[in-house]
């Protein structure tokens, strides 16, 4: 049985006070500990020689991988897996070589005092994030807890609620939870944005999301209305996308490769299926894929990658999708080639054609590799004088392939 030579003791504002016995004599038997500066501040004075987390952060993960077999102990806030230092240590070290003592977290303490169920609250960190990673949450009456990342991050959000037609949104700031100089203050949205003010900057928010008539919402089903997304016209249109991410078929985790991209909608509404999920959008044009980019910080992607050269040489290197969609460059064969190739067993490949000659190419394949092949026709309704008349969409020959084996 492996001894564990890394010990994590996550601690609250209430230092020492707030350790167990068995935290404490970690702690005061220890022979090296690191910590952020305030972590070691509030431990006090401890007879073990104390090093600060340094910067960047990475040196710091460094110096403890260095350690291994040596007796080392850190000090995180609260819980060291919830956002914390131990998720990004448990990636170089197994859990075995680990003992960890977490103490509550800013969630259980911000929702403790709230009286809210943690587990009907969705849980955000915005420290060292971009404030728009909380726009999938905002739904009406949901309930988030937040970090924040500084004492200005209560008043950006008002600004962003009041922005997407939730000024009525109630946000509640925990001030230094958990310790001496705790603190509560509650305010409406759009009240604090008309009267700006400033928190502690170790701060924590409870929000309470109200939406307005015309609220800009995400919805959660797939197809979003083409005006959700800044474009050229080279999108994916709402209903094909619909049908195009029912055949992707999303799952927890999977990763997606976009190629064609364009304003990168399918991208972003496959993320949208879970907060776990990845995609990379492949894009030859530099306006549109800058465009991507912008779409994606816009509904709190700024996490999808996007790649800005010309598919199949943009294929190379990337981490092995679980999906690959084609919805631009399909006339190249060799692109669909290349895509069967890098999927995984198991994995969809899912072209969409407009163009005779792509048509006729995933009508071939069909024939030859097998797979599901569908016609979407679409009309609208448009005025035609004083009535109105159905305006068909150029038709869409979609190709579905699952790969079973080596292609």
């Amino acid at each position: 049985m492996t001894t564990p030579w890394l010990t994590l003791i996550g601690i609250g504002e209430d230092g020492r006070d707030g350790l167990s016995a068995a935290a404490q004599r970690l702690v005061d038997d220890a022979a090296f500990v690191m910590g952020g500066a305030r972590h070691l501040a509030l431990i006090g004075t401890i007879k073990a020689e104390t090093k600060a987390w340094p910067h960047p952060f990475e040196d710091g993960i460094k110096d403890i991988i260095a350690r291994r077999g040596q007796s080392t102990l850190i000090l995180a806030s609260g819980d060291p897996f919830l956002y914390g230092v131990g998720t990004t240590l448990s990636h170089h070290i197994p859990a075995e070589e680990m003992l960890v003592l977490p103490a509550p977290s800013a969630f259980s303490l911000m929702a403790s005092r709230l009286g809210w169920s943690i587990q009907d609250c969705a849980q955000v960190t915005l420290h060292g994030r971009p404030l728009e990673k909380i726009i999938p949450h905002l739904q009406p009456q949901a309930r988030i807890v937040a970090l924040s990342w500084d004492g200005d991050t209560p008043l950006k959000l008002a600004t962003l609620l009041v922005e997407r037609g939730m000024g009525d949104s109630v946000i509640h700031v925990g001030e230094a939870l958990g310790g001496p100089r705790e603190a509560h203050h509650r305010v409406i949205a759009k009240d604090l944005r008309a009267t700006p003010k400033q928190f502690d900057p170790l701060n924590t928010i409870g929000l309470e999301v109200v939406t307005s008539h015309g609220a800009r919402i995400v919805p959660l089903a797939p197809g979003l209305d083409e005006s959700w997304f800044e474009h050229d016209n080279q999108i994916t249109k709402r209903e094909i996308r619909a049908i195009t991410l029912s055949s992707l078929k999303p799952h927890q985790g999977a990763l997606l490769w976009d190629i064609g991209a364009g304003s990168g909608s399918v991208s972003i509404e496959w993320m949208l299926c879970h907060p776990s999920n990845r995609a990379i959008a492949i894009e030859v044009r530099p306006d549109r894929a800058h465009r991507i980019t912008r779409n994606a910080l816009a509904f709190g992607f700024p996490d999808l990658r996007v790649i800005e050269d010309e598919a199949p040489d943009a294929l190379k290197g990337l981490p092995q999708p679980d999906a690959i969609f084609i919805g631009g460059g399909g006339t190249d064969a060799r692109v669909i080639d290349h895509a069967l190739a890098a999927l995984k067993i198991g994995g969809r490949l899912v072209v969409n054609a407009v163009t005779i000659e792509t048509q006729a190419d995933l009508m071939k394949r069909h024939v030859t590799q097998g797979g599901t092949l569908i016609k979407i026709d679409i009309a609208r309704a448009d005025p035609v004088g004083p009535y109105h008349g159905w305006r068909a969409s150029m038709p869409v020959i979609q190709w579905t392939f699952v790969k079973e084996a080596a292609s």
